[in-house]
């Protein structure tokens, strides 16, 4: 029977499918407690507040993450050695957390549906450090699909009517800038894992584990020496409901992250990008639905333009594997 079940798991099909669909349940619903969390309604009173805690918020997740991780190896992979180095560790926590604190900071700039939008860009960052520092190659249907998704991912940022006074209504400030360079650190960590993945055969849970404890270590650290946490502490006090909140939210993030590091090693960080990009898009469905964000026709038509290059990129941009021993 576990013979079975195992070559089973070798079919690459259900293997891929398990992880596309193990990556879009856990992040779909991280994307609502996200916006729950962040855009929460904090009321004491008179008193409304805002939540301010981002770099809290992620360190809470990567304790949560490297937890999870350390259960897995320990009930699935036993005693199996993990050779790679430890400051490449180092490195892809560095651009990991420098990414994710970028993205979180930007919500404080750009509405939500941007942020997911800006995110949405990723695989151009993988694709372009993969070319010039793995020098690796694709497929022209590759870059073709890639392209109709920056399109659509462009219309969907175009904002037409300059009549209205809203404050989103600029064209490149702050906020879209330090997407770029979570965008741009997102390719770092991706390339990282790619040169992990090819030299060391990382384990997913091993590159997890060890990333996210790397995390914790930078954030403990920070959130000491800024106060942050105590201020979140006090925080949390005034509204206990946030606590369970981000405990879900952590859980989500872990399991999720379990499928992403499966994604990577399994199919490599650029199937992996393409995936959470198809994750995101059905993120900002919900936040529109759930939470009210509008979304004018110019931006359905992005949108359309986004699932197509996702869609023809499963089916032609496939790139061929070569075997290394």
């Amino acid at each position: 029977m576990g013979a079975a079940n195992a070559s089973l798991w070798q079919s690459e099909r259900l293997r891929f499918l398990t992880c596309f669909i193990g990556v879009f349940v856990c992040y779909f619903y991280y994307g609502i407690l996200q916006e729950t969390i962040t855009r929460g309604d904090y009321s004491h009173g008179e008193q409304k507040e805002r939540f301010r805690y981002a770099t809290t918020l992620v360190f809470i997740q990567c304790i949560i993450n490297a937890a999870f991780a350390r259960i897995l190896i320990q009930f699935f992979e036993g005693s199996r050695p993990d050779h790679t180095r430890n400051w490449l560790y180092a490195a892809c926590a560095l651009s990991y957390l420098g990414a994710m604190v970028s993205s979180n900071s930007a919500l404080q700039y750009v509405n939500y549906p941007t942020q997911v939008l800006g995110k949405s860009c990723k695989p151009i960052p993988v694709m372009i450090l993969g070319v010039t520092i793995l020098r690796k190659k694709y497929p022209i249907a590759k870059y073709l699909c890639v392209l109709l998704i920056v399109t659509g991912v462009a219309l969907f940022l175009y904002k037409p009517d300059k009549g209205s006074a809203s404050p989103d209504d600029h064209v490149f400030g702050f906020g879209e800038m330090l997407l770029l360079v979570s965008l741009t650190l997102d390719g770092l960590t991706g390339v990282a894992q790619d040169h992990m993945r090819g030299r060391y055969q990382t384990g997913a849970n091993h590159m997890m584990l060890n990333v996210n404890l790397w995390s914790t270590l930078m954030l403990g650290l920070a959130v000491l020496w800024t106060g942050e946490v105590w201020e979140f502490l006090s925080f949390a006090e005034r509204y206990p409901r946030v606590i369970y909140n981000i405990l879900l939210f952590g859980f989500t993030s872990a399991l999720g992250q379990t499928f992403i590091f499966m994604t990577v090693v399994y199919f490599g960080p650029l199937t992996c990008s393409i995936v959470t990009t198809t994750r995101k898009f059905f993120t900002i469905l919900g936040s529109v639905l759930l939470f009210g964000n509008v979304i004018s026709p110019v931006q359905w038509l992005g949108t359309i333009l986004v699932f197509l290059g996702l869609g023809l990129d499963a089916k032609f941009g496939k790139m061929v594997k070569k075997t290394t021993h």
